[in-house]
């Protein structure tokens, strides 16, 4: 698997989220949702740069845009990694009930699994901090894209979260499980906030009053 999906027309990419095969899933989709959140970020970086109305935030906005685009790169990756972590997965399922060595195989590949959607959520928390600068130091005629980027973000970062939440449960390796949910459950518990809070700044600021 090359750029499978990562590679697709949107269209395809979304009929295959629809058809009846086990990939791409919902970690394909968080990591698509977070890509188009990161490039919203850095498309606002771009209309920003070497305006002189923020020409005090240049360096900073140079900044933001690399750092945007090194985490919608990561997310694209992404899509495949998670689909291409599946098929382990799969392969141990296929393994029968009587086989010794089935069990291993499956804590294994669940661990594995976990790893794809984990990393999601860290890209997210970094797009968070990034969207709160943007929100400062972006061009004010593109507050509407920043919320979006945020939301989009937000619900990846939600989304992902479930897949890692779905393979823990699985694990027999309690203490690794323990330690991964935590991760979890502290970025959630620190950018969900966070990122919510991006989103309705931004529908403040270009609402009606």
């Amino acid at each position: 698997m090359n750029n499978e999906y990562a590679g697709m027309p949107c269209a395809r990419f979304a009929e295959e989220l629809a058809s009846r095969t086990s990939v791409p899933g919902g970690g394909a989709a968080a990591a698509y949702a977070a890509a188009m959140g990161a490039a919203l970020a850095q498309m606002v970086g771009n209309f920003t740069a070497g305006k002189e109305k923020y020409a005090r935030f240049e360096g900073d906005i140079e900044r933001i845009n690399a750092k945007a685009q090194a985490i919608r790169v990561r997310l694209v990756q992404l899509m495949d990694e998670d689909a291409e972590a599946f098929l382990p997965l799969a392969r141990a399922y296929g393994i029968p009930k009587d086989d010794p060595s089935r069990g291993e195989a499956l804590q294994a590949a669940t661990k594995g699994a976990i790893a794809c959607p984990l990393e999601v959520m860290r890209q997210c928390c970094e797009a968070a901090g990034l969207l709160e600068e943007l929100l400062e130091k972006g061009s004010a005629m593109l507050a509407s894209d920043v919320g979006c980027a945020a939301a989009l973000c937000r619900g990846a970062l939600e989304s992902a979260a479930m897949n890692v939440f779905v393979n823990t449960a699985a694990l027999a390796d309690a203490a690794y499980a323990d330690g991964v949910d935590a991760e979890c459950d502290a970025m959630l518990a620190e950018h969900l906030p966070r990122l919510a809070a991006v989103a309705e700044a931004a529908a403040g600021k270009i609402r009606r009053a």
